[in-house]
């Protein structure tokens, strides 16, 4: 089979938003207790972080990290983690059915995002709290000193104010899961006043609205028109969330799914359009997609869980081969949307339904699940400016999607006079690649492996999943030419002369 990606530099998609390959972590399951945070575990530092964890987590350089949720943070009252730890109250989780100690709160959270080298994106509480408790958190984060709040933060270790950027206001407010549930009337008024709310107390901060938690929702659509005609001057952002099954064991419809992701995509941003049209509005609303991966091996086991445990097991997907390739199309997917997606979350990042894994003994400590190498080498080297892909290659036909054999995009790195290519091969034949380059010049090879060879439904448990050399390949002045395996994420790193 063949495959043509035809790129020009003269043409692009956007500059990326290194904030598009941020993550998540949320009080559920082994996450924070046994993941980031785990006081008498051998390699803990002396705030009780785990180093390996810390170290799994800058090779994946995650930019921005979502926070406290998530379903949790509609039941969540963030005053029960600050403070001295002993004062701290155990609390019902009723999202997840656990116990939250609340040992692990506010400050931990920003000391071990300086420690990771990444932002916070902060999520607020619309559940069972409001306007009072986000305009007073963002108070207590961000406002320099004086006030009840701010002295407050000070009096627990923090002088300097945290300087939040990033806030999302609630979460999946339209699933009827969501404790505080709301119609999109109700919620779209209630982040209208929230975020001028949030706003008065620092008028520097980005605020992100909840959209729908996924593309199969029904009230998806007229919930999204909904809420920004309610609050569309107030935000910056609109989420939306998407999750992929392969219950039916369907590798063609699996791999296909990432079809669905674009329209997903390409639909929220017609509605935010049409909202701004209709409000003749000189702003334009991005997206946030803030929750996105594979989420379904461990949902038979959570079933059987027993409640009201401290950490459990839970969300805690082994992922396999094919998980991996379908996390690298999604991942592309973003890169062809750069220009009106800016903020990412794969969802989530250690433990639960995560890219990282930890053993609370023995060895190995951390280990990578197969979804870990595609999300690296993209957060590491899709940067710069997404270049416009032309694609030629053929298509097969699924129950719901003419889907192509890759996919495959190019980024372009200005800093370093670097272009890279990701791309799926998703045919369980061989595919002979080309890349065509219309004004510049390709000088060498400066990387190229391949993700390939291994079963299907292989997990990495073992560690024996790992990124291999891409041989097969060569480059002559405007063409590369490669030979890709079978059901394969690959990546090339080009040095070009300009």
């Amino acid at each position: 089979m063949k495959s043509t990606l035809s790129i020009d530099l003269g043409e692009s998609i956007s500059k990326i938003d290194p904030r598009i390959w941020g993550s998540f972590t949320e009080h559920l399951g082994r996450c924070v207790y046994e993941g980031i945070y785990q006081p008498n575990h051998p390699t803990s530092d002396q705030d009780g972080f785990r180093q390996d964890v810390i170290k799994a987590v800058k090779k994946l350089k995650v930019p921005l990290i979502r926070y406290p949720g998530g379903n949790f943070v509609s039941g969540y009252n963030w005053q029960d983690g600050i403070g001295p730890k002993d004062q701290r109250p155990t609390c019902l989780d009723l999202a997840w059915q656990s116990m939250e100690t609340n040992q692990f709160g506010l400050h931990e959270f920003m000391k071990w995002c300086h420690k990771v080298n990444a932002e916070p994106d902060m999520a607020v509480n619309l559940g069972t709290r409001g306007v009072d408790e986000a305009r007073s958190l963002v108070e207590y984060c961000n406002f320099p000193k004086g006030t009840y709040w701010s002295d407050l933060r000070r009096k627990n270790g923090a002088n300097a104010p945290f300087n939040i950027k990033v806030w999302s206001v609630g979460n999946e407010m339209d699933g009827d899961w969501q404790i505080g549930h709301k119609t999109a009337y109700e919620y779209g008024r209630l982040v209208h006043e929230t975020a001028k709310a949030m706003r008065l107390v620092d008028p520097k901060i980005e605020l992100v609205a909840c959209g729908s938690s996924a593309h199969q929702n029904k009230t998806f659509g007229a919930w999204e028109n909904t809420v920004l005609n309610q609050a569309y001057d107030q935000v910056d952002y609109l989420s939306l969330h998407q999750y992929y099954d392969n219950f039916d064991d369907n590798l063609a419809e699996f791999l296909g799914k990432s079809v669905d992701f674009d329209r997903f995509i390409t639909d929220v941003i017609a509605i935010c359009d049409a909202v701004k049209a209709k409000k003749r509005s000189d702003k334009q609303i991005n997206l946030a997609i803030d929750e996105w991966n594979v989420w379904y091996h461990s949902k038979a086991a959570d079933e059987k869980q027993t409640p009201w445990q401290k950490a459990p097991h839970l969300l805690e997907d082994h992922y396999n081969f094919e998980d991996a390739l379908l996390v690298g199309s999604l991942a592309i997917t973003l890169l062809k949307h750069a220009d009106r997606v800016k903020i990412g979350c794969l969802a989530q990042l250690i433990n639960v339904i995560a890219p990282i894994m930890t053993n609370t003994t023995g060895d190995p400590s951390v280990w990578y699940q197969s979804i870990f190498y595609p999300f690296m080498q993209i957060s590491n080297y899709g940067q710069g400016i997404a270049l416009t892909p032309h694609q030629d290659v053929e298509t097969y036909q699924t129950k719901d999607y003419e889907v192509p054999y890759t996919d495959s995009i190019a980024t372009y790195n200005p800093t370093n006079h670097e272009v890279v290519i990701f791309i799926v091969n998703k045919a369980k034949r061989s595919m002979n690649f080309k890349l065509n380059t219309a004004n510049m010049q390709l000088k060498q090879i400066v990387e190229a492996t391949q993700f390939a060879g291994y079963g299907l439904h292989q997990t990495n448990e073992d560690q024996s999943m790992i990124l291999k050399p891409l041989t097969d390949i060569s480059i002559d002045n405007h063409q590369v030419n490669a030979y890709l395996q079978p059901l394969s994420w690959n990546m090339i790193r080009m040095s070009i002369n300009e």
